[in-house]
């Protein structure tokens, strides 16, 4: 059975000394450096299993990457604006925001959508106008899904659920995010990574086999597509992880918690190790 082994790796634009998490002082040339150390293992990891391998990066390391990386690893961007430019349509409006055309044209093939940070974001904008509505964040997150599969990009959709709502209406939330968001959606060319945020983040519980199977079951029963663990595959959740079933892979951000926090190739790569044994 395939597996989706997908990896996130947020503000590594920004150097440590300005607030990121990057501690590679040749940032210009950072996504080649590390994909030239991670390409050759993962051939040979795929080589012996079904997996599929994908790297979301900040814009700014999108070309180095794309340069540097062939098919053994997908190189994808970090979320698409909700409407594009057409030809002999809007050509040249959206500034300061990412249009599927651009990211199709450079090579991107993947993208992640929904992210709770983007999910964020977005209800932070409409609390600003003294609003609250979670269908429609879902609606234009929807728009973006539907943009990038005309473009030809393979969308990751985010799922999950604060602890209030985990608490309460877990299953109502995360119905109305698949619901509205894969609304009209080609179900074959989408897979979803759950995101519990109740047990993301220093000092929370982390989700339990239990918990995270009964949400995979939950997300099965309404959409047949691949479910990925989004809480962080770590080197100490990756081999229980995987012998879930009903999860289909998972998402890796830091592969470091502590000290020198961070990612770092070979720690990334005995994390897919672990997960696929």
């Amino acid at each position: 059975m395939k597996k989706y082994l997908y990896l996130n790796l947020k503000r590594f634009d920004v150097l440590r000394e300005f607030g990121g998490v990057n501690g590679d002082t040749d940032i210009k040339n950072w996504s080649s450096n590390i994909i030239k150390k991670v390409l050759e293992p993962l051939k040979e990891i795929k080589a012996k299993s079904d997996a599929e391998f994908v790297m979301y990066l900040p814009e700014l390391h999108l070309f180095n990457a794309l340069e540097a990386a062939d098919d053994t690893l997908s190189v994808g961007c970090q979320g698409i604006f909700y409407e594009n430019v057409s030809k002999g349509g809007n050509f040249g409006a959206f500034t300061t925001h990412r249009v599927a055309a651009a990211m199709k044209q450079i090579g991107v093939k993947d993208v992640i959508i929904g992210h709770f940070e983007e999910r964020k974001d977005k209800n932070n904008l409409l609390s600003m106008a003294g609003k609250e509505d979670k269908t429609l964040v879902n609606k234009i997150l929807n728009k973006e899904i539907a943009l990038a599969i005309e473009a030809g990009i393979s969308p990751l959709y985010c799922i999950g659920e604060s602890l209030e709502e985990r608490q309460t209406s877990w299953n109502e939330v995360l119905k109305l995010q698949i619901e509205e968001g894969l609304k009209g959606i080609d179900l074959t060319k989408v897979k979803i990574a759950y995101e519990p945020l109740w047990a993301i983040g220093p000092g929370k519980t982390p989700a339990t086999a239990e918990e995270i199977k009964e949400v995979a079951d939950f997300i099965k029963s309404i959409v047949n597509v691949p479910v990925l663990y989004g809480g962080g595959l770590k080197s100490d959740n990756a081999a229980s992880i995987s012998k879930i079933e009903g999860v289909d892979g998972g998402l890796i951000a830091l592969t470091r918690f502590s000290g020198e926090i961070g990612f770092y190739p070979e720690e990334y790569l005995e994390i897919i190790r672990l997960y696929l044994g």
